[in-house]
């Protein structure tokens, strides 16, 4: 069986699947795709047997509601990072801040974010940026279907991306600031979608300890996969 979670703030997404284990008095369970602990949201969480399906899963697209700042840049592009730069004295209008993250629709190369888990000479980058070592970074394919201005309000803004499997939106708002001519950063994080999951369908922990949740079938996620019927 499947759990919509709604990860809380401040949590790995390894803690969120250890309270749900506890929680639910179960001894298998694995997430279909980390969310790092400043952001909130759909976390699906495969349960017994189920764990056989999160590699088809973590293929699925996603959607999230970013807050950020701009004129600040930190060494892990969100709020949780230490600030390594700053533009003082910057602005910037609605128009054109609207022109610049639209420039980011689309297929494109982006380059994995110093603190992440991807793996240099087998050691992951986040271990090598805590050292202060510095390391080329790989570059990945991604696909930004779209990105949308919710708020506008400087130095914070609100957009809403949805992109597909493997887009690192702290890398995207991080070089959104810097075709602005200044920085960004991520202040706030939720996962509105993942494929099917939505956060309105989504369950937290006090939920469960409430027993106050559904479990969705296996499949649940594989709607979009064909189909075929055998005798």
């Amino acid at each position: 069986m499947l759990l919509n979670l709604n990860k809380p703030k401040g949590i790995t997404s390894q803690d969120a699947v250890t309270a749900v284990k506890r929680l639910l008095r179960i001894k298998k369970a694995g997430h279909t795709g980390t969310l790092d602990p400043i952001a909130t949201g759909v976390l699906v969480i495969c349960l017994e047997e189920s764990t056989r399906f999160a590699g088809y899963l973590s293929n699925l697209d996603k959607e999230y509601i970013i807050t950020l700042k701009l004129g600040e840049r930190t060494d892990t592009f969100d709020a949780d990072g230490r600030v390594i730069e700053r533009k003082e004295h910057f602005s910037v209008s609605k128009e054109e801040f609207t022109e610049i993250i639209k420039k980011f629709e689309g297929r494109q190369l982006q380059r994995v974010p110093p603190f992440s888990a991807v793996k240099r000479d087998g050691i992951p980058l986040y271990k090598l940026a805590r050292k202060g070592a510095e390391v080329e970074r790989p570059l990945k394919e991604v696909n930004i279907y779209s990105i949308e201005l919710l708020e506008f309000d400087p130095p914070f803004s609100k957009i809403k991306v949805k992109c597909s499997k493997g887009t690192y939106v702290r890398t995207l708002v991080d070089d959104i600031g810097i075709n602005l001519g200044s920085f960004a950063h991520i202040t706030d994080l939720t996962r509105t979608v993942v494929g099917p999951f939505r956060i309105e369908e989504s369950y937290s922990l006090e939920d469960l300890r409430k027993g106050k949740y559904k479990l969705l079938a296996p499949d649940t996620g594989l709607i979009e996969f064909p189909e075929l019927r055998l005798k």
